[in-house]
């Protein structure tokens, strides 16, 4: 699966199961929050006023080691 500030919360978690804890510890607590999942990483970002292509080069990292 290929990872972009368009990806939903929902697919990451159903495809990466980790990204919850990782998303967690960065203060973002989405897997859990009902409306977290349809949103897509860019506004769960933008929300929690983190830049979004950074926060996808983080989740790259952490998940592709």
């Amino acid at each position: 699966m290929r990872i972009t500030t368009e990806t939903t919360i929902g697919e990451l978690m159903d495809a990466f199961p980790e990204a919850k804890d990782i998303l967690a510890s960065m203060g973002m607590h989405c897997s859990t929050c009902a409306v977290g999942r349809r949103e897509s990483i860019g506004q769960a970002a933008e929300v929690h006023g983190m830049d979004p292509d950074d926060l996808v080069e983080d989740l790259k990292g952490f998940i592709e080691g």
